[in-house]
Formats: C-alpha cells, sequence, structure tokens
C-alpha cells in the first residue's frame, strides 16, 4: 500500500499540470536583460534599463500583474560577445528567468540565442532591429521595431529622391549589425537606386577617423551609412565636417537615431545633413503631448532626469509590451500562454509614437519606418512609412 501511494505522488509531481514554469511562482515573476551598461552602446542601454525599472516598480507597488511581482534582473557585457554568453548563461541556468527583455546587441543577442532556444525563453523586443532577430521564424523570437535593412532603404531611398545622394560609402563595424546596413545598401545599388563606394570596416574602439573620411573622399562619395557606437558616430561625423566635407551626407541607422547624437553635434556646430530610419519617433518633437508629458514627469521622478533619452523610449516601451502580455496571458502563466498573449497585442505605443501589433505570423510589434533629419540639433519627422 505504501509502495503504490508513493508512485501516485510521483506521478503527480511529474504531472503537467503540477510542473511549474521556469521563473514564475505565485507571487514573482523573473525576467532577465544582457545590457551593454559599460560600452560603446551604453547611452541605449543604461536609459532603458532605467526606464524598464521604473515602469515595473509602479506595476509592483499596485500588485503586480496577477498577484505577480516583476523582478528584472540585469548583467552588463559591455559590448562583448562572450560576457554576453556568460550573462545568459548566468540569468537562464541560475537566475531561473521566465524570459529575456530588451537585450542589447545584434551579435550578443545571436550567442546568446544558443542558450534562450533549448528552453523556449522568450526573448523579447532586444535592443537591436537586425532581422535576425525573427529570421529564421521562431515561437519564442519577438522584435521591437522594423529592421536596420528596411530602415537603410528607405532612407536612403528618400536621400536619393530628395537630397541628392547619389553615391553611398560605408564605415560599418564588421559585425552583424554592421552587415544590416551594408546589405540594404548593397540591395538599393543593385536596384540601381545608388551607387555603391568603399566599404571600410572599424572596431569598437576606434576614434580617428581621418583617414577612413580620406577614402571616402578619394571614392566620389557623397553620403556615408554608418554603423558605428553612438560616440563614434558623433566623432566620424564632426570629424567630417572639421575636414572641411561640409556636403558630406551621413545616413546613422536606428542604432544612431538617438537624441544624445543630435545634441552631441550640435555641440560640435554639426546642426543638418544626418538622417536615420528607424521605427520609433523621436520623443523631443512629441513632449506635448499629454500622455508623453505625463510618462516624462514620471521619469523625472524616477530617475532624477529631467529629459528621458532615446534609449529610455525603448525601455519604457519593451516593459510595456511585456507587462500587456502578461495581463493577457492569465493568472495560469506559461511560455505557452504568454506567447499566445505576445501573438494577440495590438495598441497604440504613445511613448515611441509606433503601432504594436503581433500574430502569430507577424512577430515585429511595429512595422512602420519613421525617416528624420537633424536640423539644428533636434531629429525632424521628413517622412513615415507604413
Amino acid at each position: 500500500m505504501k509502495y503504490i501511494k508513493a508512485l501516485a505522488a510521483a506521478a503527480l509531481l511529474a504531472s503537467p499540470a503540477a510542473a511549474q514554469t521556469m521563473g514564475v511562482s505565485d507571487t514573482e515573476v523573473k525576467i532577465g536583460g544582457a545590457h551593454d551598461l559599460s560600452g560603446i552602446f551604453a547611452p541605449f542601454s543604461v536609459p532603458a534599463v532605467a526606464a524598464a525599472q521604473a515602469y515595473f516598480a509602479e506595476v509592483n507597488a499596485n500588485g503586480g500583474v496577477h498577484g505577480r511581482t516583476i523582478n528584472y534582473i540585469v548583467e552588463d557585457h559591455g559590448y562583448q560577445v562572450p560576457k554576453a554568453a556568460q550573462a545568459a548563461n548566468k540569468l537562464i541556468n541560475r537566475d531561473q528567468v521566465f524570459a529575456m527583455l530588451l537585450n542589447l546587441g545584434t551579435p550578443h543577442n545571436l550567442a546568446m540565442f544558443q542558450l534562450m532556444e533549448p528552453k523556449g525563453i522568450p526573448n523579447i523586443s532586444p535592443i537591436t532591429a537586425a532581422r535576425q532577430m525573427i529570421e529564421p521564424p521562431a515561437p519564442w523570437k519577438f522584435a521591437g521595431t522594423s529592421s536596420y535593412y528596411d530602415g537603410t532603404i528607405s532612407a536612403l531611398t528618400y536621400m536619393a529622391e530628395n537630397e541628392g545622394t547619389q553615391k553611398v560609402c560605408l564605415m560599418i563595424l564588421p559585425t552583424d549589425f554592421g552587415q544590416e546596413i551594408a546589405e540594404g545598401a548593397k540591395k538599393l545599388a543593385e536596384d540601381g537606386v545608388i551607387e555603391l563606394g568603399e566599404e571600410i570596416g572599424h572596431k569598437p574602439d576606434e576614434s580617428d577617423f581621418t583617414g577612413a573620411l580620406g577614402r571616402v573622399k578619394d571614392a566620389g562619395c557623397d553620403t556615408v551609412g554608418l554603423a558605428l557606437g553612438v560616440s563614434q558616430q558623433i566623432n566620424a561625423i564632426a570629424t567630417a565636417r572639421k575636414l572641411g566635407m561640409n556636403d558630406l551626407k551621413f545616413y546613422v541607422s536606428g542604432a544612431g537615431f538617438h537624441t544624445v547624437v543630435a545634441k552631441g553635434l550640435a555641440q560640435q556646430g554639426v546642426m543638418d545633413g544626418v538622417y536615420a530610419g528607424a521605427g520609433w519617433q523621436d520623443l523631443e518633437a512629441r513632449v506635448g503631448e499629454p500622455e508623453v508629458m505625463e510618462w516624462m514627469a514620471q521619469y523625472k521622478e524616477a530617475t532624477g532626469e529631467d529629459f528621458p533619452s532615446t534609449g529610455a523610449l525603448l525601455g519604457r516601451s519593451g516593459a510595456e509590451i511585456f507587462v500587456r502580455a502578461l495581463e493577457a496571458a492569465g493568472p495560469d502563466l506559461t511560455h505557452e500562454s504568454f506567447i499566445a498573449a505576445m501573438e494577440g497585442l495590438d495598441y497604440d505605443d504613445v511613448i515611441a509614437g509606433n503601432h504594436v501589433d503581433f500574430t502569430a505570423e507577424d512577430h515585429t510589434a511595429a512595422d512602420e519606418i519613421f525617416v528624420s533629419r537633424i536640423e539644428n540639433g533636434s531629429w525632424v519627422l521628413v517622412e513615415t512609412i507604413e
């Protein structure tokens, strides 16, 4: 009789109904984020983490979601792929997180996928717009915005049709991120929209772009597509102006569509000639909208910062997507119920200025592309592509 009871108890413990989803308890859901808090893209990660944590703190203060508070555990990889893999290993295997949110970096996410895929850990709104975030498709992959590739094609096409862009050189990090921008430019060259000049590779710690710009000049390029770190982009553009290359135009992709870039260039006297194609709208132009004003006040109270940067916008957007999906998944939270909830989200994100719409066939949150350019130290929207 004791043997039979023991078998029954073991069967109950092994049954799917009794199994507990990793990272989920009755009172908490744990999620992870592998960020660049100390490297070349810290201007994105640092405010993104602050904004997400502030949003979760407000949700937790109001009782959490279905009685569960959100515990966002963050690790710094410093924009180094090996450290990103180590961070993912710690978050997934030691901390046992339910999902990953806002992981920064294209090659970094790809390295972390090796750990996420076997356990089906959802990857939500990574801070990279590389197509690989959802290609090849997988149930656990969810991108935040339209891709670098599509943004590059849209912005450079706009520049060719409206701003006189004819020949484009590339100054890029030779990574999956850099290749996304390069492939978009090469597609336009194949289609006869632009002519492609030199492709120049750079290191993440490179700071002298004089030689590269000399090669751009010798190649006869009128436009440069950049895929560099945030400060590198500011440095490269400012150096071009100091060298007298005043008519040279720059395209910076979503990885350069940042308030810091516009303001940093303005401090060095660069007020125009810079364009971007990204999946969200700049915040500065929308500060008069009531919901934007309310969030800015909440962000200032939580962080002490007067103005949320682009990184904060992306952090807030990703956090809202995650919370909405938790709410829709219901009290019985599993990876399956969460993914189904994600695929049913449909709402306007007033902070990012785009429309979030997931389906089972489309795991990109917002499909719009916003082409913007710098005018007098601010990003100005010039074209929206639905």
